[in-house]
């Protein structure tokens, strides 16, 4: 599964937007590059949290724990919920610290609690393959699922 997979399949929703960071857009320069993915809301406006990220490179001093500056790595980035990261993991999110270590955050293929936003119910994965893609379109239809009830109120 691509970057450009994952932008095709949400982008084929009209209530998504799509935005790649860099330069004029006001993203800062560390995120040109990534891609963060927003729901609209009823006036078609981009909402400001996105519900998925690719990010494509480490924020040194931020978040380096997938080592993705090895090369040609991208990290996907699905808000879950609280629910369903415990349906995957077996734990609640801000239980993470007592499971921290049964994960390799920089391992490739492999579901794994997002480095630092594991606590609010964020997952992660690096470069899935086919094997996967079914799982990861499922969680990225929940993750705009969610988004749009957000929206919805």
């Amino acid at each position: 599964m691509t970057q450009d997979d994952i932008r095709a399949l949400l982008g084929s929703d009209a209530s998504v937007h799509i935005q790649i960071a860099g330069p004029g857009d006001g993203s800062p320069e560390i995120a040109w590059g990534d891609t963060f993915f927003h729901v609209r809301d009823k006036d078609g406006e981009p909402r400001k949290m996105p519900f998925t990220t690719i990010v494509t490179k480490d924020y040194t001093g931020f978040d380096s724990e997938s080592d993705l500056n090895r090369g040609g790595l991208y990290r996907l980035n699905i808000e879950t919920g609280r629910e369903e990261f415990e349906a995957l993991f077996g734990f609640k999110p801000n239980e993470l610290e007592n499971h921290r270590d049964r994960f390799d955050c920089a391992a490739l293929n492999r579901l794994f609690p997002h480095p630092l936003y594991g606590p609010s119910g964020w997952v992660s994965i690096i470069n899935p393959d086919a094997e996967l893609v079914p799982t990861v379109e499922a969680l990225l239809r929940h993750s705009l699922e969610r988004a749009r009830r957000r929206i919805a109120g």
